[in-house]
C-alpha cells in the first residue's frame, strides 16, 4: 500500500489552508481504494460561528473532505499527478447520511472506493468515521476541467 504525506497530497490537490481538508493518506491502492485522515482542531476558522457554544465540524466540510480524498484516489488511478492547468470539480452528492457529530479533537478516518468512471466523471463511495463510529456516508461525483 502507498501512503502520502501532506506535501505529496498538495501535489494532487490545488487546495490550501484553510480549505485543504486531508492531512494524510495512510492506505492507497491507486484507482481502487483510499484511506485518509483529517485531524480536527478548534483553531479551524468555521468553528467561530459553527457553533460558538458547542463547535461542530460542518457536514458540508465532511462531504468536501470526502470529495478531496476521492480526487486523490481518481488522480492516482490515472498514473500521473494533475497538472497545474487541471482542476477537479465537485459534480454531485448522492445518498449522504450523517450519523454522528464531529468535534474539535476528533480524528476523521475517510475510507473511499471508486464505484465507476465514465470518461472524465468519477463516482466514489465513502465513509467518514471517528473512533470506529460512522459519522457520514455518501457517494460523490466529480470531474475535471482544463483551465
Amino acid at each position: 500500500m502507498i501512503t502520502l504525506d501532506i506535501h505529496q497530497i498538495m501535489e494532487y490537490l490545488p487546495h490550501r489552508y484553510p480549505f485543504l481538508l486531508i492531512d494524510r493518506v495512510i492506505e492507497l491502492d491507486p484507482g481502487v481504494t483510499l484511506k485518509a485522515l483529517k485531524n480536527v482542531t478548534v483553531n479551524e476558522p468555521f468553528f467561530q460561528g459553527h457553533f460558538p457554544v458547542r463547535p461542530v465540524f460542518p457536514g458540508v466540510m465532511t462531504l468536501e473532505a470526502m470529495a478531496q480524498a476521492s480526487a486523490i484516489l481518481a488522480a492516482s488511478g490515472l498514473d500521473k499527478k494533475p497538472e497545474k492547468n487541471i482542476v477537479y470539480l465537485f459534480a454531485g452528492v448522492d445518498k449522504a447520511r450523517f450519523k454522528r457529530a464531529i468535534e474539535p479533537g476528533d480524528q476523521i478516518v475517510f475510507e473511499i472506493e471508486l464505484i465507476r468512471q465514465v470518461r472524465n466523471v468519477w463516482k466514489c463511495g465513502g465513509t467518514a468515521s471517528v473512533d470506529g463510529a460512522l459519522s457520514c456516508s455518501a457517494e460523490v461525483l466529480f470531474t475535471y476541467r482544463e483551465l
